[in-house]
């Protein structure tokens, strides 16, 4: 099918394929860390790194890709990002010290932050609003897949080829999309060409967002404190110079006259907060409390990925149909029961039981993820869209770094600096519920949030 003489469905294959491949790098890698430990010597703070340079790389470019998008073409930094996703995936494969592989898992980010930040832009670019909401849902559909086949394709991949198998499957994956793109897709996407790029904003958004994201992952430790604040002090010190700028990289003026945008963002930082860090919380339970293997853990906790990728995409169908509010906000709804189930395990609680409750976490972020994104992509001009993509995975990335640091700081304020053992279980599950009771009153704040932001509007563009 065409859309001005592009081959919109084309474009949303590549866009699906990235969509599995981005996420499914990040979770992989993670089975991979002993081996790659092993290889190279790296103590558990070398092999926390090779896991959050990746997600940091992503995270904090993901707003300044997306207004770059915006001004020199969707497209092209699409293409650019499959090209450099795949360049540090060939060098991570081929590296011979801990510190190189660090190194180019960032390369691999920045290439991830170009992809996803003009993933879902390109998508509303090239489709009517009418059938917008089954594309997104598509795609987003494709996200969760790639986490919830990560670790059964990774684990195979590594058993039968070792962990460098993990890199050669993006290199792959990279260069066969930027070659599609360039070739049959002729049209490029840049409403906002003649605007200027932000430069100074950027400078500092990067690494105050940087600091911000790592500190709060690390509380409640002094450093982590220390670097919150001045994540804090320099993001405030951002927004003062994107609201003196003619042409921000990032649009604060959006959250000030847009209250659709604005509240939707706010929802979607809320969901991802309370729900992200409850399969962390659910596999420490399982591996410690009932004694579980890794995999089958995994086994267990695949169920709420798995639930989302099935009601993503009829989830995003509906919402070209039905006011995306709605819908967003029961999704929300539907993972605030989850989550309040999930209080009062403990020792002796059926897996059945989990697994049901996963079921429903599952059921609500996928009803939740694809109308959301609808509406935040449909509120805004079409010269705005890469910096509504950016901003989508910006408040993904956030909320899951907030969602982990308040659950490390309840598990360390219960339990302290001690490992898990016998002797602190009971301690562990009071946190464990601790943590659910927490996040299903932020549940409650997300769907007021999801409600605040009115009725969709008539889609721009």
């Amino acid at each position: 099918m065409q859309k001005d003489g592009v081959n919109k469905n084309l474009v949303l294959i590549l866009v699906m394929i990235t969509s599995f491949i981005t996420p499914f790098i990040g979770s992989a890698v993670n089975l991979a860390l002993p081996k790659i430990s092993e290889d190279f010597g790296l103590n558990a703070i070398g092999m926390s790194w090779v896991t959050m340079s990746y997600i940091l790389a992503s995270a904090v470019l993901l707003v300044p890709m997306g207004k770059l998008a915006d001004i020199v073409g969707r497209k092209r930094i699409f293409f650019w990002g499959n090209i450099v996703l795949a360049i540090g995936s060939f060098l991570g494969a081929i590296s011979t010290t801990g510190v190189a592989l660090i190194v180019f898992r960032i390369l691999q980010g920045v290439g991830s932050s170009m992809i996803f930040s003009t993933g879902i832009a390109l998508v509303t670019s090239v489709f009517q609003p009418y059938e917008r909401g089954k594309a997104i849902g598509l795609s987003v559909t494709a996200t969760y897949v790639g986490l919830s086949t990560a670790p059964i394709i990774g684990g195979y991949l590594i058993v039968w080829f070792g962990w460098h198998s993990l890199f050669y499957v993006p290199i792959l994956v990279g260069l066969i999309s930027a070659t599609a793109m360039r070739i049959a897709v002729r049209q490029e996407w840049a409403e906002a060409k003649n605007e200027k790029f932000d430069l100074l904003g950027t400078l500092v958004y990067v690494p105050s967002m940087s600091i911000f994201m790592f500190g709060f992952s690390q509380l409640p430790v002094t450093h982590a404190i220390v670097l919150t604040a001045l994540g804090i002090v320099g993001l405030t010190w951002f927004i003062r110079i994107e609201l003196n700028v003619e042409t921000p990289v990032f649009n604060i003026n959006l959250f000030k006259t847009n209250k659709l945008f604005a509240f939707s963002n706010l929802a979607a930082l809320i969901n991802y907060a309370t729900t992200f860090a409850s399969t962390f919380m659910l596999s420490l339970y399982l591996q410690y409390v009932k004694g579980l293997t890794p995999g089958k853990a995994g086994a267990i906790l695949v169920t709420q990925p798995m639930v989302m990728a099935l009601v993503a995409g009829w989830a995003g169908r509906l919402s070209d149909k039905r006011d995306p509010r709605i819908l967003a906000s029961l999704g929300m709804g539907f993972s605030m029961v989850g989550l309040l189930l999930l209080i009062r395990i403990n020792a002796a609680t059926p897996i059945a039981y989990l697994v049901f409750t996963l079921a429903i976490l599952g059921f609500g972020f996928g009803l939740f993820s694809s109308p959301n994104t609808n509406s935040i992509m449909g509120s805004v001009d079409k010269r705005f869209l890469g910096v509504a993509s950016g901003t989508v995975g910006t408040m993904r990335m956030t909320g899951q770094m907030v969602s982990m640091g308040i659950a490390t700081l309840i598990l360390k304020s219960y339990i302290g600096t001690d490992s898990i053992k016998p002797e602190n279980y009971q301690m562990f599950i009071w946190a464990i519920g601790t943590t659910f009771v927490v996040f299903a009153m932020l549940s409650m704040v997300g769907i007021w949030a999801s409600l605040k932001r009115g009725k969709s509007n008539a889609v721009v563009g």
